[in-house]
């Protein structure tokens, strides 16, 4: 199944997550966005700016793979309630970044902290419980295995995972009934109700996109970290995912994401920051970051004297 079939399964919701225009809808959007952009209204456009109410704070994160420094973070924080896009030239740390914070590897030096809590050596499967997940780049989904079965798999806390509970179903089949009725909410959300019980390898790239970000979303988590959402979809269906991200914020989630899709960026970001070998070079709002000489150096190499997101 290719790109043009989900593009077919999800043009009805690009405009909003239900996939119909609802002047309500806009509104209700427009709101948590102000709020979001009050928040952080009064923070300075400068590397490493304390924010308000930060759920994510890193301070000296340091990795290098022999003589290369992949990442030298000095301090970043992360907004709770809002957007922030992490984005940067091709080889500037950002997946290295990701990585290290959600334990799929480990960094040199350095400390972060999520909602409070230590998060330095703590497994990846335990930062998902505590509310802090992510999607990849390149999705996991498991082909052999059906959607909903996938959308099962993220479910946290499953009883029936203990060997001992598996001999008597009594004490987890309530939990798993409750689980699948989740699961099957976010598929009809995601639009992905219809593949429900489909191989997941049959999904189209796109398709896989919104099935790992609903998949995510069965953690029930407090800070969503997606990693290029848009890389190899199609135009229609990032009018959708650009909906569903925005959907998450006005749920009360904070969204983290890597992302090289400028209009992206600009269109549904609160704050962006900038990182460049390894460093972050910048922070702002997108209309900050859009006229930041340092940015626009880091990507052209030179200062060419425009924005670096406006229109060609």
């Amino acid at each position: 199944m290719d790109d043009d079939m989900s593009l077919t399964d999800t043009s009805g919701a690009a405009d909003g997550i239900e996939g119909t225009v609802d002047t309500t809808a806009e509104r209700v959007y427009s709101e948590f966005a102000a709020k979001a952009r009050a928040a952080l209204s009064g923070v300075a456009p400068e590397p490493g700016a304390p924010k308000p109410d930060p759920i994510l704070v890193a301070n000296g994160v340091r990795r290098a793979f022999g003589g290369i420094v992949a990442v030298d973070v000095d301090h970043i924080e992360v907004q709770r309630g809002s957007i922030t896009a992490l984005i940067g030239p091709n080889g500037a740390g950002k997946t290295t970044f990701f990585n290290l914070l959600t334990g799929f590897d480990s960094p040199d030096t350095g400390t972060w902290r999520f909602d409070g809590a230590d998060m330095g050596g703590v497994a990846p499967h335990r930062m998902a419980s505590r509310g802090m997940v992510r999607t990849f780049q390149l999705t996991k989904s498991l082909t052999k295995m059906s959607v909903i079965e996938n959308m099962k798999l993220g479910a946290t806390g499953q009883k029936g995972e203990k060997w001992w509970n598996g001999l008597f179903p009594a004490t987890w089949r309530r939990q798993e009934a409750e689980i699948e009725a989740r699961a099957d909410e976010l598929l009809k959300r995601f639009r992905l109700d219809h593949m429900r019980d489909e191989y997941a390898g049959a999904l189209s790239g796109g398709q896989r996109k919104l099935l790992e970000m609903a998949r995510a979303l069965m953690t029930n988590p407090t800070l969503v970290m997606l990693d290029e959402p848009m890389a190899g979809v199609n135009p229609a269906l990032k009018q959708s995912l650009n909906a569903h991200v925005r959907g998450l914020r006005d749920e009360g989630m904070t969204v983290l994401f890597v992302e090289h899709d400028m209009d992206m960026v600009h269109d549904i970001s609160d704050w962006v920051i900038v990182m460049a070998e390894g460093q972050v070079i910048a922070e702002g709002t997108p209309d900050d970051i859009s006229s930041n000489t340092a940015v626009i150096d880091a990507y052209l190499g030179t200062h060419q004297g425009r924005s670096l997101l406006e229109d060609e």
